[in-house]
């Protein structure tokens, strides 16, 4: 089996999530999934005003750069990994896991946006991937910044995401990250119940490849609902 530092750029983010992408992410993180496990679901939340809106042409996996650009997104580089289960904790392979953020200083690359931070033209802001037979999916991208939500209320750092597949109920959610002062005063974060909060408000961890020093990583696991037949 290939280590993370064999594999090629161009093999991990190739749109779909391919198969080297899926062989790390099973290489770092291994469960054994048991039929008498239960998983708690992941916790709605809502999708925000800057859900993509106009299609691009580059919507792979790695979000820090955009295909035909010589420069990368401005920001510190992270690896977002995880796996998609279902209710008994079994990989749901085939998932199409989508996320949407902010640039490096809070802007969003949409048109209802009119935050005055600026844009980065080499941020790619949108990416899709799917899940591998077991569930895995992978993506590198910036730390997003926080932004303006109104006068009194600023949003932490945080990454929409929209994960959907045949058979279970689509689910919006979003990630945050551990240590934001501001995850505490975030209307949207709080409106969950504690319990519920834990399970989208993620530790960075050291990054998974030595030939990228900074980088960081976080696993965000996600459980859908199966759609239910009588």
């Amino acid at each position: 089996m290939a280590s993370p530092k064999q594999m090629s750029r161009r093999s991990m983010f190739q749109i779909g999530l391919g198969a080297a992408v899926g062989t790390m992410a099973g290489t770092l993180f291994t469960r054994q999934p048991s039929s008498d496990q239960t998983c708690e679901m992941t916790p709605k939340q809502t999708s925000g005003p800057f859900y993509p809106t106009q299609d691009q042409a580059d919507k792979d996996v790695d979000l820090t750069i955009i295909k035909g650009h010589s420069e990368r997104a401005e920001g510190d580089i992270i690896y977002v990994r995880g796996q998609v289960l279902d209710e008994e904790c079994q990989p749901v392979a085939g998932a199409l896991v989508e996320i949407w953020q902010a640039n490096k200083w809070g802007r969003y690359s949409h048109q209802a946006d009119t935050n005055p931070a600026p844009l980065d033209p080499n941020s790619q802001g949108w990416g899709q991937a799917v899940t591998d037979k077991e569930g895995y999916y992978g993506f590198k991208t910036i730390m997003p910044g926080a932004y303006p939500a109104s006068s009194n209320w600023v949003r932490p750092p945080h990454i929409h995401f929209k994960v959907w597949r045949r058979g279970y109920h689509e689910l919006i959610t979003q990630m945050y990250f551990a240590g934001q002062e501001l995850n505490e005063k975030d209307f949207i974060l709080m409106s969950l119940p504690k319990e519920e909060r834990v399970k989208v408000i993620i530790a960075l961890e050291s990054g998974p490849l030595d030939a990228e020093p900074g980088a960081r990583l976080c696993r965000f696991d996600i459980v859908l609902r199966q759609v239910r037949r009588d």
